[in-house]
């Protein structure tokens, strides 16, 4: 019999983390979190992301042991700016029984309903900073520290139950000799002098600070036409910068400016983070935090995570710039592989920044979603 039990305690909380770990143990390719960071992503009195959003997490039982687990979701700002009445599901993992993912679900189902929500997608987070979708191409490939693993049967579950594919994501890949600086030198040295910009980056993180929240703001305004997208708050951008800043080479952190000193591009790249979090075991003491330290000197990868251009610079090719930085931050590290995190399949407009490098789609994602 399938017990479905809501987390409200710190212990349970704790085997909510911890599931996956048991799951995925034989797995090469799953990539773990620090377990001490999942906690305070969940702990409703850190995150400020509960400010605006609701979450029930929830796990599944059989026999008194944890076979599934998820979270429930309501991102009122959603809701309300957007008009979106959705349910969202995260944090999905489950043994291979198709009646334990239909009992987890039917509890997002129920806290949707509850609220007068109309449908439910995932997985999806808390907020667009959130990994997204279940893998669906890709279990050989080893993931990153800001996606999410899946086993293959995940999608045959939500399929056969019902629901039906909400968004596409492809993630690639391309070695770092696939780009020729002489062209990006030519694009980049032409567009400062059209535009009168400015390129700007950092040998130190605290030299970064004090443009986090100019940074997050140009974010806000790049992305603000897309249709799911919703605002990173204030108390959201001091959380970050308090929490992931300092973990990013500041070199890997760059931005354009204009004529009179206003942000109108960032991009941030971060060290590939995947096999130093696999020997880490979850766990930043006694030795974790130094594989991560050796990783963000030492890695040969680099993963593209964010990258913003204010609404009238987009399309005049402010990416030179920004690439061109890389080339020379890159050639310094000795960097050998560039990854791409996940991004619309729709999104024509970013995949053309990146077919000169010639990238070859290693992943596949998608989010599903169900009328209620």
């Amino acid at each position: 019999m399938i017990q479905i039990k809501e987390v409200v305690t710190k212990k349970d909380m704790k085997a909510f983390v911890l599931f996956p770990f048991e799951l995925f143990k034989n797995n090469p390719y799953w990539v773990p979190p620090i377990i001490s960071d999942e906690l305070s992503n969940f702990d409703k009195n850190v995150n400020p992301v509960f400010k605006h959003a609701d979450a029930h997490f929830y796990v599944a039982l059989k026999d008194n042991k944890i076979v599934g687990r998820i979270v429930a979701i309501i991102n009122w700002q959603e809701v309300k700016e957007l008009g979106k009445n959705k349910v969202r599901f995260g944090w999905f993992d489950v043994i291979d029984d198709m009646e334990v993912t239909k009992a987890l679900l039917e509890k997002v189902y129920e806290f949707g309903r509850l609220h007068k929500m109309d449908h439910a997608e995932g997985p999806i987070g808390f907020s667009n900073l959130d990994k997204v979708g279940v893998l669906t191409e890709g279990f050989d490939q080893m993931g990153t520290m800001i996606s999410w693993y899946s086993n293959p049967y995940y999608k045959e579950h939500f399929e056969k139950l019902g629901l039906k594919i909400e968004k596409e994501f492809i993630e690639s890949v391309f070695p770092f000799s696939n780009v020729k600086p002489e062209t990006l030198v030519r694009a980049s040295k032409m567009v400062k002098e059209r535009y009168k910009l400015s390129f700007k980056t950092f040998t130190k993180s605290n030299e970064i600070m004090p443009y986090v929240d100019e940074m997050f703001k140009l974010f806000n305004t790049s992305y603000a036409k897309l249709q799911s997208f919703v605002a990173v708050s204030p108390e959201q951008i001091a959380y970050i910068k308090k929490k992931n800043i300092s973990f990013i080479n500041p070199e890997y952190i760059q931005f354009v400016f204009d004529e009179n000193k206003k942000m109108v591009a960032f991009s941030i790249v971060m060290p590939n983070f995947a096999e130093a979090l696999q020997k880490t075991k979850g766990k930043l003491f006694p030795f974790g935090f130094w594989h991560l330290l050796q990783a963000k000197k030492q890695s040969k990868e680099v993963v593209f995570y964010l990258i913003g251009i204010t609404p009238e610079y987009q399309s005049r090719g402010l990416t030179a710039i920004l690439f061109e930085g890389y080339y020379n931050a890159f050639t310094k590290k000795g960097i050998k592989t560039c990854i791409r995190t996940a991004e619309l399949e729709e999104n024509h407009a970013i995949h053309n920044l990146w077919k000169n490098f010639d990238p070859k789609i290693h992943k596949k994602r998608k989010t599903y979603s169900i009328t209620l």
